[in-house]
C-alpha cells in the first residue's frame, strides 16, 4: 500500500493562479494523497474560491500573513501525509509529478528529500530551478536555472537540496531535523532546513522526470526590495546557523569578500540598498541564531561538504545571475 502524502499550497492573493494550480494537483496519479490550501489573509476571494471551486481541498485560513515558512508550519502539523510535498501557488504540475517524486525517495530510507523540475511557465524549455546548488562562500542559487532544458540529465542524481517550490519532505526527517525556520519569513528557508538536513546524514535527489511550470515570484515580486532585503538578511542567519566549524573561519574572508560585493554591487549599480538593509538587519536576531547554531552543531553526523558547488569568479556569478534575471523580466509581459 502507497503512503499518503500531503500536497501543501500557501497562498497569499493568489486567486488568480489558484483554477490552473489545484486543477493539475487533482489529476495526479499518485494515490493516496491529499492538498492543503493555507490562505496567509488574502483580500483577493481566495478562500472563497477554493471553497466554492474545490471542495476537495482542505483549507486552513490564517487571518494574516504569516510568510512562506510558517504557513507551511501550520499545515505539516496537522497534514496527515507520510511524505510532506510543497508547492507554490503559482505552478502547474504534470499529472505524475507527485508519483516521480515519491519513487525516488522510495528508493532509499536515507533519502528525505525530492527537488522537482521546475521549468518557466512562460519559457518551458528554460530551466527556472532542478534544486538547490551551495557554494563555500555560502552563494545558494537555483541549480540550473536559466539554462536550457536539453535532456543532459534524464535520470535522478544526487543534490545538496531542494527548492520549496516544489519538494517533497520525508515525514521521518522533518520529526528528526525541525521544520522550517519561521524567523526567516520567507525565502532561504528551504536552503536552511536543507543544510539541516545534510548535517544530519539525509540525502537529497533531484528527478527530472518530476516537471512543474513555475510562473516564479507569481505573488511576491522579483527585485522587489521586501524580497531582496529578506535575502539579504536570511542568507547571513542561514550561515551562522549551519556553516560547520572549523571550515566557517577557514573561509570567512572568502565569504565576506563575496557577500559584501554582492550587497555593494546592488547598491552602487542597480541603486537598490535593501540588501545591505537585509545584512544589518540580520543582527538583531544574532544572539538567538547563534543559540540555534549551538544546537544544529551539537547534533550535526556528518559533512555535507562533498555536496558543495564549485565556487565561480565574480564576472561568472554576475553572469549567471543576469540570465536567468532575463527569463523572469520577459516572462512579466507575456
Amino acid at each position: 500500500m502507497n503512503r499518503k502524502a500531503s500536497i501543501i499550497v500557501v497562498n497569499w492573493n493568489g486567486k488568480r493562479f489558484l483554477e490552473e494550480c489545484v486543477s493539475a494537483l487533482l489529476t495526479q496519479t499518485y494515490s493516496p494523497y491529499e492538498i492543503i490550501l493555507v490562505d496567509n489573509g488574502s483580500r483577493d476571494g481566495s478562500v472563497d474560491f477554493v471553497a466554492a471551486r474545490f471542495p476537495q481541498v482542505r483549507v486552513i485560513e490564517n487571518g494574516q500573513n504569516l510568510g512562506f515558512a510558517a504557513g507551511n508550519n501550520v499545515a505539516i502539523r496537522v497534514a496527515g501525509g507520510d511524505y510532506i510535498v510543497t508547492l507554490n501557488n503559482d505552478t502547474r504540475a504534470e499529472p505524475d509529478w507527485l508519483e516521480e517524486l515519491v519513487k525516488v525517495v522510495e528508493t532509499d530510507p536515507k533519502i528525505g528529500m525530492c527537488a522537482s523540475k521546475m521549468l518557466f511557465y512562460h519559457h518551458t524549455g528554460v530551466l527556472n530551478s532542478t534544486g538547490i546548488s551551495l557554494d563555500v562562500a555560502g552563494i545558494a542559487w537555483d541549480r540550473r536555472g536559466g539554462e536550457r532544458d536539453d535532456g543532459q540529465e534524464r535520470e535522478p542524481v544526487e543534490i545538496f537540496g531542494p527548492c520549496a517550490g516544489a519538494a517533497l519532505y520525508r515525514r521521518e526527517m522533518l520529526d528528526e531535523v525541525g521544520l522550517f525556520d519561521e524567523d526567516f519569513f520567507a525565502y532561504h528557508e528551504d536552503v536552511d532546513l536543507a543544510w539541516r538536513a545534510r548535517s544530519r546524514g539525509w540525502r537529497c535527489m533531484y528527478n527530472p522526470r518530476a516537471v512543474v511550470y513555475h510562473v516564479h515570484s507569481g505573488t511576491g515580486l522579483e527585485g522587489s526590495a521586501f524580497k531582496n532585503r529578506l535575502l539579504g538578511r536570511n542568507k547571513i542567519w542561514t550561515m551562522v546557523k549551519n556553516y560547520p566549524s572549523p571550515r566557517i573561519f577557514l573561509f570567512l574572508p572568502l565569504i565576506a569578500f563575496y557577500d559584501l560585493a554582492s550587497a555593494f554591487y546592488s547598491l552602487f549599480k542597480r541603486q537598490d540598498a535593501s540588501p545591505l538593509r537585509g545584512r544589518l538587519a540580520s543582527l538583531g536576531l544574532l544572539p538567538e541564531m547563534l543559540r540555534k547554531r549551538r544546537e544544529i552543531q551539537r547534533e550535526r553526523t556528518s559533512s555535507e561538504f562533498p555536496w558543495f558547488s564549485p565556487l565561480a569568479d565574480p564576472v561568472t556569478m554576475l553572469k549567471r545571475y543576469e540570465r536567468f534575471q532575463s527569463f523572469i523580466t520577459r516572462g512579466r509581459y507575456v
